[in-house]
Protein backbone atom coordinates (compact mmCIF):
# COMPACT_ATOMS: atom_id res chain seq x y z
CA UNK A 1 0.00 0.00 0.00
CA UNK A 2 1.54 3.32 -1.10
CA UNK A 3 1.03 6.13 1.38
CA UNK A 4 2.01 9.63 0.26
CA UNK A 5 4.34 11.80 2.32
CA UNK A 6 2.31 13.90 4.72
CA UNK A 7 -0.35 11.23 5.25
CA UNK A 8 -0.38 8.62 7.99
CA UNK A 9 -2.09 5.24 7.93
CA UNK A 10 -3.62 3.76 11.05
CA UNK A 11 -5.93 0.98 12.11
CA UNK A 12 -8.96 1.96 14.17
CA UNK A 13 -10.71 -0.73 16.20
CA UNK A 14 -14.43 -0.19 16.74
CA UNK A 15 -17.16 -2.47 18.10
CA UNK A 16 -18.17 -3.11 14.47
CA UNK A 17 -14.86 -3.66 12.68
CA UNK A 18 -11.18 -2.90 12.42
CA UNK A 19 -10.98 -0.08 9.91
CA UNK A 20 -8.10 1.29 7.90
CA UNK A 21 -7.91 5.08 8.08
CA UNK A 22 -5.68 7.59 6.31
CA UNK A 23 -5.16 10.96 7.98
CA UNK A 24 -3.67 14.28 6.95
CA UNK A 25 -3.49 16.14 10.24
CA UNK A 26 -4.35 19.81 10.64
CA UNK A 27 -1.40 22.01 11.61
CA UNK A 28 -3.23 25.31 11.98
CA UNK A 29 -6.24 26.57 13.92
CA UNK A 30 -9.20 26.72 13.89
CA UNK A 31 -9.62 23.24 12.48
CA UNK A 32 -12.36 21.58 10.49
CA UNK A 33 -12.69 17.87 9.77
CA UNK A 34 -13.36 16.43 6.32
CA UNK A 35 -14.19 12.73 5.97
CA UNK A 36 -13.72 11.05 2.60
CA UNK A 37 -15.60 7.85 1.66
CA UNK A 38 -14.42 5.96 -1.42
CA UNK A 39 -16.48 4.12 -4.00
CA UNK A 40 -16.84 0.53 -5.17
CA UNK A 41 -13.71 -1.40 -6.22
CA UNK A 42 -11.38 1.22 -4.77
CA UNK A 43 -10.10 2.40 -1.40
CA UNK A 44 -9.03 5.50 0.52
CA UNK A 45 -5.79 5.61 -1.50
CA UNK A 46 -7.62 7.50 -4.25
CA UNK A 47 -8.17 10.49 -1.97
CA UNK A 48 -4.52 11.21 -1.13
CA UNK A 49 -3.76 13.99 -3.65
CA UNK A 50 -6.86 15.89 -2.60
CA UNK A 51 -6.15 15.41 1.10
CA UNK A 52 -2.67 16.90 0.68
CA UNK A 53 -4.02 19.87 -1.28
CA UNK A 54 -6.34 21.01 1.52
CA UNK A 55 -5.43 23.99 3.74
CA UNK A 56 -3.44 23.42 6.92
CA UNK A 57 -6.51 24.07 9.07
CA UNK A 58 -8.26 20.97 7.67
CA UNK A 59 -8.03 17.57 9.30
CA UNK A 60 -8.63 15.09 6.49
CA UNK A 61 -9.71 11.50 7.18
CA UNK A 62 -10.28 8.81 4.56
CA UNK A 63 -11.89 5.58 5.76
CA UNK A 64 -11.65 2.20 4.05
CA UNK A 65 -15.03 0.47 3.90
CA UNK A 66 -15.29 -3.15 4.99
CA UNK A 67 -13.77 -5.46 2.40
CA UNK A 68 -11.70 -2.70 0.80
CA UNK A 69 -8.24 -1.28 1.38
CA UNK A 70 -6.81 -2.21 4.77
CA UNK A 71 -10.14 -2.61 6.59
CA UNK A 72 -11.33 -6.00 7.80
CA UNK A 73 -13.11 -8.23 5.33
CA UNK A 74 -16.54 -8.77 6.85
CA UNK A 75 -19.78 -9.89 5.16
CA UNK A 76 -22.07 -7.22 3.76
CA UNK A 77 -25.78 -7.52 4.54
CA UNK A 78 -27.25 -6.09 1.35
CA UNK A 79 -30.80 -6.19 2.69
CA UNK A 80 -29.79 -3.11 4.73
CA UNK A 81 -28.80 -1.23 1.59
CA UNK A 82 -25.55 0.63 2.29
CA UNK A 83 -26.22 0.84 6.03
CA UNK A 84 -23.52 -1.68 6.97
CA UNK A 85 -21.02 0.74 5.46
CA UNK A 86 -22.54 3.93 6.87
CA UNK A 87 -22.73 2.38 10.34
CA UNK A 88 -19.07 1.40 10.03
CA UNK A 89 -18.06 4.95 9.10
CA UNK A 90 -20.08 6.31 12.01
CA UNK A 91 -18.40 3.87 14.41
CA UNK A 92 -14.96 5.01 13.24
CA UNK A 93 -15.86 8.66 13.75
CA UNK A 94 -17.17 7.93 17.24
CA UNK A 95 -13.93 6.11 18.08
CA UNK A 96 -11.91 9.09 16.81
CA UNK A 97 -14.01 11.57 18.78
CA UNK A 98 -15.43 13.29 15.69
CA UNK A 99 -18.94 14.53 16.42
CA UNK A 100 -19.37 16.77 13.36
CA UNK A 101 -17.68 16.68 9.97
CA UNK A 102 -17.87 17.61 6.31
CA UNK A 103 -18.56 14.36 4.42
CA UNK A 104 -17.36 13.66 0.89
CA UNK A 105 -18.60 10.49 -0.84
CA UNK A 106 -17.54 9.21 -4.26
CA UNK A 107 -19.81 6.95 -6.34
CA UNK A 108 -21.03 4.20 -3.99
CA UNK A 109 -19.51 6.29 -1.21
CA UNK A 110 -22.01 9.02 -2.08
CA UNK A 111 -24.77 6.56 -1.26
CA UNK A 112 -22.99 5.68 1.98
CA UNK A 113 -22.85 9.33 3.01
CA UNK A 114 -26.50 9.93 2.09
CA UNK A 115 -27.45 6.95 4.28
CA UNK A 116 -25.31 8.33 7.09
CA UNK A 117 -27.08 11.68 6.73
CA UNK A 118 -30.44 9.92 7.07
CA UNK A 119 -29.40 8.01 10.18
CA UNK A 120 -27.13 10.58 11.88
CA UNK A 121 -28.01 14.05 10.55
CA UNK A 122 -26.34 15.93 13.41
CA UNK A 123 -22.99 14.39 12.46
CA UNK A 124 -23.02 15.94 8.98
CA UNK A 125 -21.89 19.56 8.67
CA UNK A 126 -22.02 19.50 4.86
CA UNK A 127 -22.31 16.75 2.26
CA UNK A 128 -20.38 16.56 -1.00
CA UNK A 129 -21.53 13.96 -3.52
CA UNK A 130 -18.93 13.01 -6.12
CA UNK A 131 -20.29 11.16 -9.18
CA UNK A 132 -22.68 9.62 -6.68
CA UNK A 133 -24.97 6.67 -7.13
CA UNK A 134 -28.58 7.77 -7.62
CA UNK A 135 -30.70 8.10 -4.46
CA UNK A 136 -32.79 5.30 -6.02
CA UNK A 137 -29.82 2.94 -6.32
CA UNK A 138 -28.12 1.44 -9.35
CA UNK A 139 -30.26 -0.10 -12.06
CA UNK A 140 -33.82 -1.34 -12.16
CA UNK A 141 -35.67 1.97 -11.89
CA UNK A 142 -37.27 4.25 -14.45
CA UNK A 143 -38.08 7.91 -14.80
CA UNK A 144 -37.03 10.85 -12.68
CA UNK A 145 -39.34 9.49 -9.97
CA UNK A 146 -37.26 6.30 -9.65
CA UNK A 147 -40.14 3.84 -9.90
CA UNK A 148 -39.13 0.17 -9.76
CA UNK A 149 -39.38 -1.66 -13.07
CA UNK A 150 -40.10 -5.09 -11.60
CA UNK A 151 -40.99 -6.47 -8.20
CA UNK A 152 -37.77 -8.51 -8.01
CA UNK A 153 -35.46 -5.83 -9.52
CA UNK A 154 -34.41 -8.15 -12.33
CA UNK A 155 -31.10 -7.34 -13.99
CA UNK A 156 -29.55 -5.63 -10.96
CA UNK A 157 -27.15 -6.71 -8.25
CA UNK A 158 -24.47 -9.35 -7.99
CA UNK A 159 -25.47 -11.28 -11.09
CA UNK A 160 -24.56 -8.35 -13.32
CA UNK A 161 -20.83 -8.37 -12.59
CA UNK A 162 -18.40 -9.51 -15.28
CA UNK A 163 -17.02 -12.81 -13.94
CA UNK A 164 -13.72 -12.33 -15.77
CA UNK A 165 -13.22 -8.95 -14.09
CA UNK A 166 -13.99 -10.50 -10.71
CA UNK A 167 -11.47 -13.29 -11.37
CA UNK A 168 -8.82 -10.75 -12.31
CA UNK A 169 -9.42 -8.82 -9.09
CA UNK A 170 -9.07 -12.04 -7.14
CA UNK A 171 -5.84 -13.02 -8.90
CA UNK A 172 -4.25 -9.58 -8.55
CA UNK A 173 -4.07 -8.94 -12.30
CA UNK A 174 -1.98 -5.83 -13.07
CA UNK A 175 -1.97 -6.27 -16.83
CA UNK A 176 -3.73 -4.45 -19.66
CA UNK A 177 -6.20 -7.01 -21.01
CA UNK A 178 -9.70 -5.66 -21.80
CA UNK A 179 -11.26 -6.83 -18.53
CA UNK A 180 -8.25 -6.11 -16.30
CA UNK A 181 -8.64 -3.63 -13.43
CA UNK A 182 -6.14 -1.33 -15.12
CA UNK A 183 -8.18 -1.19 -18.33
CA UNK A 184 -11.44 -0.77 -16.43
CA UNK A 185 -9.88 2.18 -14.59
CA UNK A 186 -8.49 3.74 -17.78
CA UNK A 187 -11.73 3.39 -19.75
CA UNK A 188 -14.47 3.91 -17.16
CA UNK A 189 -13.16 5.50 -13.95
CA UNK A 190 -11.70 8.36 -15.98
CA UNK A 191 -12.34 9.76 -19.45
CA UNK A 192 -9.65 8.56 -21.87
CA UNK A 193 -6.92 9.53 -22.50
CA UNK A 194 -6.54 10.78 -18.92
CA UNK A 195 -3.61 9.31 -17.03
CA UNK A 196 -1.50 10.29 -14.04
CA UNK A 197 1.78 9.38 -12.40
CA UNK A 198 -0.23 7.52 -9.76
CA UNK A 199 -2.13 5.09 -12.00
CA UNK A 200 -0.27 2.08 -10.58
CA UNK A 201 -1.42 3.12 -7.10
CA UNK A 202 -5.02 3.38 -8.25
CA UNK A 203 -4.79 -0.17 -9.65
CA UNK A 204 -3.38 -1.40 -6.34
CA UNK A 205 -6.32 0.26 -4.64
CA UNK A 206 -8.77 -1.56 -6.88
CA UNK A 207 -7.01 -4.86 -6.22
CA UNK A 208 -7.60 -4.46 -2.48
CA UNK A 209 -11.27 -5.36 -3.09
CA UNK A 210 -12.39 -8.53 -1.29
CA UNK A 211 -14.22 -10.83 -3.68
CA UNK A 212 -16.92 -13.42 -3.07
CA UNK A 213 -20.60 -13.84 -2.38
CA UNK A 214 -20.41 -11.88 0.88
CA UNK A 215 -18.36 -9.06 -0.64
CA UNK A 216 -17.81 -8.15 -4.31
CA UNK A 217 -19.93 -8.72 -6.28
CA UNK A 218 -22.39 -10.63 -4.07
CA UNK A 219 -24.96 -13.34 -4.79
CA UNK A 220 -27.94 -13.47 -7.13
CA UNK A 221 -31.21 -15.33 -7.61
CA UNK A 222 -33.06 -16.59 -10.67
CA UNK A 223 -35.77 -14.42 -12.20
CA UNK A 224 -38.53 -15.00 -14.72
CA UNK A 225 -37.91 -11.46 -15.95
CA UNK A 226 -35.21 -10.43 -18.43
CA UNK A 227 -32.25 -10.95 -18.24
CA UNK A 228 -32.94 -13.94 -15.97
CA UNK A 229 -31.46 -12.96 -12.62
CA UNK A 230 -32.34 -10.75 -9.66
CA UNK A 231 -30.46 -9.52 -6.59
CA UNK A 232 -29.47 -11.70 -3.70
CA UNK A 233 -29.22 -10.60 -0.09
CA UNK A 234 -25.48 -10.24 0.39
CA UNK A 235 -22.51 -8.52 -1.16
CA UNK A 236 -21.60 -5.14 -2.58
CA UNK A 237 -23.66 -4.86 -5.76
CA UNK A 238 -26.85 -5.98 -4.05
CA UNK A 239 -26.60 -3.10 -1.56
CA UNK A 240 -27.53 -0.60 -4.27
CA UNK A 241 -30.48 -2.45 -5.79
CA UNK A 242 -33.77 -0.52 -5.56
CA UNK A 243 -35.50 -2.96 -3.23
CA UNK A 244 -32.68 -2.55 -0.72
CA UNK A 245 -31.55 1.04 -1.17
CA UNK A 246 -33.39 4.36 -1.25
CA UNK A 247 -32.10 7.60 0.26
CA UNK A 248 -34.78 9.97 -1.05
CA UNK A 249 -35.77 10.47 2.59
CA UNK A 250 -33.07 13.15 2.85
CA UNK A 251 -35.69 15.50 1.37
CA UNK A 252 -37.80 15.19 4.53
CA UNK A 253 -35.02 15.75 7.08
CA UNK A 254 -35.61 18.62 9.48
CA UNK A 255 -31.88 19.32 9.54
CA UNK A 256 -30.58 19.88 6.00
CA UNK A 257 -26.85 20.47 5.60
CA UNK A 258 -25.65 22.09 2.39
CA UNK A 259 -25.09 19.59 -0.44
CA UNK A 260 -22.52 19.96 -3.20
CA UNK A 261 -22.94 17.60 -6.17
CA UNK A 262 -19.93 17.27 -8.48
CA UNK A 263 -20.10 15.07 -11.56
CA UNK A 264 -18.66 14.79 -15.06
CA UNK A 265 -20.46 15.13 -18.38
CA UNK A 266 -18.63 12.05 -19.73
CA UNK A 267 -19.16 9.64 -16.83
CA UNK A 268 -19.96 6.18 -18.24
CA UNK A 269 -20.65 4.56 -14.85
CA UNK A 270 -23.16 6.90 -13.21
CA UNK A 271 -25.01 8.25 -16.22
CA UNK A 272 -28.36 8.30 -17.98
CA UNK A 273 -26.63 6.02 -20.51
CA UNK A 274 -24.45 3.93 -18.21
CA UNK A 275 -22.34 1.15 -19.68
CA UNK A 276 -22.92 -0.69 -16.39
CA UNK A 277 -26.72 -0.56 -16.69
CA UNK A 278 -27.85 -3.83 -18.28
CA UNK A 279 -31.00 -2.20 -19.63
CA UNK A 280 -28.89 0.31 -21.55
CA UNK A 281 -26.62 -2.48 -22.82
CA UNK A 282 -29.73 -4.35 -23.91
CA UNK A 283 -30.95 -1.30 -25.78
CA UNK A 284 -27.58 -1.15 -27.57
CA UNK A 285 -27.88 -4.82 -28.52
CA UNK A 286 -24.91 -5.86 -26.40
CA UNK A 287 -27.12 -8.18 -24.31
CA UNK A 288 -29.61 -10.21 -26.37
CA UNK A 289 -33.32 -10.50 -25.77
CA UNK A 290 -33.92 -6.99 -24.46
CA UNK A 291 -37.71 -6.68 -23.98
CA UNK A 292 -37.90 -3.05 -25.06
CA UNK A 293 -37.91 0.41 -23.56
CA UNK A 294 -41.43 0.07 -22.11
CA UNK A 295 -40.31 -2.89 -19.97
CA UNK A 296 -36.61 -2.28 -19.38
CA UNK A 297 -35.62 1.36 -20.01
CA UNK A 298 -32.15 2.58 -19.04
CA UNK A 299 -32.02 4.22 -15.63
CA UNK A 300 -31.84 8.04 -15.88
CA UNK A 301 -29.39 8.29 -12.99
CA UNK A 302 -28.47 11.95 -13.45
CA UNK A 303 -32.10 13.00 -13.90
CA UNK A 304 -33.03 11.13 -10.72
CA UNK A 305 -30.30 12.72 -8.61
CA UNK A 306 -31.12 16.17 -9.98
CA UNK A 307 -34.81 15.65 -9.16
CA UNK A 308 -34.18 14.53 -5.59
CA UNK A 309 -31.70 17.33 -4.94
CA UNK A 310 -34.18 19.77 -6.46
CA UNK A 311 -36.80 18.56 -4.01
CA UNK A 312 -34.22 18.90 -1.20
CA UNK A 313 -33.68 22.52 -2.27
CA UNK A 314 -37.43 23.18 -2.49
CA UNK A 315 -37.79 21.82 1.04
CA UNK A 316 -35.31 24.37 2.37
CA UNK A 317 -31.91 22.78 1.75
CA UNK A 318 -28.99 24.43 -0.01
CA UNK A 319 -27.78 22.57 -3.13
CA UNK A 320 -24.93 23.41 -5.49
CA UNK A 321 -24.36 21.40 -8.67
CA UNK A 322 -21.01 21.46 -10.46
CA UNK A 323 -21.06 19.60 -13.77
CA UNK A 324 -17.56 19.34 -15.24
CA UNK A 325 -17.06 19.05 -19.00
CA UNK A 326 -14.57 16.52 -20.39
CA UNK A 327 -14.72 14.60 -17.13
CA UNK A 328 -15.48 10.97 -16.38
CA UNK A 329 -16.29 9.24 -13.09
CA UNK A 330 -13.42 10.72 -11.04
CA UNK A 331 -13.69 14.53 -10.90
CA UNK A 332 -11.24 14.71 -7.98
CA UNK A 333 -8.54 13.09 -10.12
CA UNK A 334 -9.41 14.52 -13.53
CA UNK A 335 -10.12 18.15 -12.58
CA UNK A 336 -8.37 18.58 -9.20
CA UNK A 337 -8.19 22.41 -9.27
CA UNK A 338 -11.90 22.90 -10.00
CA UNK A 339 -12.79 20.19 -7.51
CA UNK A 340 -10.66 21.71 -4.76
CA UNK A 341 -12.07 25.19 -5.33
CA UNK A 342 -15.64 23.90 -5.07
CA UNK A 343 -14.85 21.86 -1.96
CA UNK A 344 -13.20 24.83 -0.23
CA UNK A 345 -16.34 26.89 -0.85
CA UNK A 346 -18.37 24.03 0.61
CA UNK A 347 -16.23 23.99 3.76
CA UNK A 348 -17.20 27.63 4.35
CA UNK A 349 -20.90 26.76 4.50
Amino acid sequence: MTIFDGITARSVLTPRLRAGVLERSATASPTVTVVFVHGNVSSSLFWQPLMLALPECVRALAIDLRGFGSSATLPVDATRGLADYSDDVTAVLVELGVDRAHLVGWSMGGGVTMQLLLDHPTLVQTLTLVASVSPYGFGGTGGADGHRLSSDDAGTGGGGANPDFVARLQSGDRGCDPTSPRTVYQTTYVKPPFSSEHDDIWVESMLSTATGIANYPGDSTLSENWPGFAPGGSGVLNTMTPGHFNTTGIVDLALKPAILWIHGTDDVIVSDTSFFDLNYLGQLGVIPGWPGIDVAPPQPMIQQTRAVLGAYRDAGGEVTELELAHCGHSPHLEHPAAFLAALLEQLER
